[in-house]
């Protein structure tokens, strides 16, 4: 069955880290794309940082410094490594290939308490 399952999810005070993880059941390679999405309470989901390929990134303004994106693509999983978290980053979060989408996971729900 095709699926992504993020994980790695918390509640968590403001100024802390946590890191997202996303393993795709299909095979990646470094010519897949990873993107991760936010979808804040009574929000559309919003693209907030993409790896095209093993050798860029590219980040929303609203996480840039902030957040990483990384890959391992022998476990085919990506990894968001999100620091000084802030309330706003409150939010389900999930991730999807850029050039092939699967179905949608469940997500992993991050919450950040002031």
């Amino acid at each position: 069955q095709v699926q992504l399952v993020e994980s790695g999810g918390g509640v968590v005070q403001a100024g802390s880290s946590l890191r997202l993880s996303c393993t795709s059941s299909e095979r990646i390679d470094s010519r897949d794309g990873w993107a991760w999405y936010r979808q804040a309470p009574g929000s559309q989901r919003v693209l907030i940082a993409t790896s095209p390929n093993d050798e860029i990134t590219r980040y929303a303004d609203a996480v840039k410094g902030r957040f990483t994106i990384s890959r391992d693509n022998a476990l085919n999983t990506v990894y968001l490594q999100m620091n000084n978290l802030k309330p706003e980053d409150t939010g389900v979060y999930f991730c999807n290939l850029l050039y092939r989408p699967m179905p949608w996971g469940q997500g992993t729900q991050v919450t950040v308490s002031s």
